[in-house]
């Protein structure tokens, strides 16, 4: 492919939540800019976007000054205006984190701690405080975050793409990309058209390191996928809001938590079990090539190997129903096995280091005339217009558009 004219300024690779917010943010940055979003899906938000528990998350759980805290802690206020503006269902409930052991009490406090560093008013809880805000809960302790919500993601996906004014095309992989600094980027295209852009942005989630690796491109990460399992709670009436345990802080997972969501409805999860396939939303799904590139990343081992005994029960939980309520019921006692009702999963794209570093930040890294987005699993979909203003900004650098502030 020879790159001899342009169809486009900029092309984002990846129609979720972070690409089309970055399409929004560049049009809004420099009216008149070219954009076309690439989804190989036959629509919006199929994906991460559209298979979380829809929370508008605080920023408690991040590291000072990390770009996970700034930015959703500045994203979760745009996110509920957003959605205010335009009409998109959504609700501020605040949540519990409950600490339901004597060895959870100093990381339930740690968090405290953290959430007033990253600028976050909490409440601190005992018991009887605790059964004000949700009589089922029980624990020794909790906090209480009253900035966090819930909202429709896919329906905030799917206006950030009209109000971008890109040209959106649905059921259109990428399977190539030429690249040629002085003179753009070329993209060929599953339906065989070959579309030419100034400048490439690959926001592409679960495929985002095979993406780059087609722009030439090896950061050193791999995508390892993990899938989330959830539960519908037939008695929702449990649950007045969201509930959520202590994190373990070696992991980016959150734990099994109670989620009321925009429709009334009770989500419970999710646990994290290793997925056979990029989109491996059930056991059955495997795919031998994304499999044996899991396998074959030497940080699956490491991984593997540091944290055997948590996977080996995240996975017992995702094959036992009993052993899942078990977990439930460390929050909620009055929750019985009867009550959860199997709801569609998720796959967590988590990029991991060759040393088995779990990346606990996004991760957003350039390359000539191209921006890849390799790390974006939660909270992106809260942090995701600070993301693609950002995104945005180092997108129109490449287009020599000058003074773009960086995101805050």
């Amino acid at each position: 492919m020879r790159v001899t004219g342009f169809d486009c300024d900029v092309l984002v690779i990846g129609g979720g939540i972070v690409g089309l917010s970055t399409a929004y943010a560049l049009t809004q940055a420099a009216p008149g800019t070219r954009v076309t979003v690439l989804e190989k899906e036959d629509g919006p938000a199929r994906h991460q976007t559209g298979r979380n528990s829809g929370v508008i998350h605080s920023g408690i759980y991040y590291r000072p000054d990390s770009l996970k805290a700034r930015y959703a802690v500045r994203g979760a206020a745009e996110m509920v205006a957003f959605c205010a503006e335009q009409g998109i269902p959504h609700e501020v409930t605040g949540k519990l984190i409950v600490a339901t052991e004597r060895t959870e009490l100093p990381r339930l406090h740690a968090l405290v701690q953290r959430g007033r560093e990253n600028g976050i008013p909490v409440r601190e809880l005992g018991p009887a405080q605790i059964a004000e805000y949700e009589p089922e809960v029980r624990g020794l302790a909790a906090i209480h975050v009253g900035t966090t919500g819930v909202c429709d993601y896919p329906a905030v996906a799917a206006r950030l793409g009209e109000l971008s004014g890109a040209e959106i095309r649905y059921g259109t992989e990428v399977v190539r990309i030429s690249r040629r600094p002085d003179t753009g980027v070329a993209v060929l295209t599953s339906t065989g058209a070959v579309l030419r852009a100034r400048a490439l942005v690959n926001c592409a989630g679960l495929h985002c390191d095979r993406v780059a690796r087609l722009a030439g491109d090896d950061q050193g990460v791999r995508i390892v996928p993990f899938r989330g399992e959830y539960y519908d709670l037939a008695r929702p009436g449990l649950v007045k809001g969201l509930v959520y345990p202590v994190p373990d802080p070696a992991f980016p997972f959150l734990g099994v938590h109670l989620t009321r969501g925009v429709g009334g409805g009770v989500h419970v999860g999710p646990n994290a079990v290793p997925a056979a396939a990029r989109e491996g939303y059930d056991w059955r799904t495997v795919r031998p090539a994304e499999l044996a590139a899991t396998l074959t990343w030497p940080g699956s081992w490491r991984i593997a190997g540091r944290h055997w005994r948590y996977g080996a029960g995240e996975i017992h939980r995702s094959l036992s129903r009993r052993a899942f309520t078990e977990a439930v019921r460390r929050l909620l006692p009055a929750v019985e096995e009867a009550d959860l009702h199997p709801a569609p999963s998720g796959v967590r794209a988590q990029a991991v280091l060759r040393d088995g570093t779990l990346v606990d930040d996004f991760l957003i890294r350039e390359a000539p005339r191209t921006i890849h987005v390799l790390n974006a699993p939660s909270p992106a979909a809260t942090a995701s217009l600070p993301i693609g203003r950002e995104v945005a900004r180092r997108a129109l650098g490449v287009l020599g558009v000058m003074g773009v502030p960086p995101a805050p």
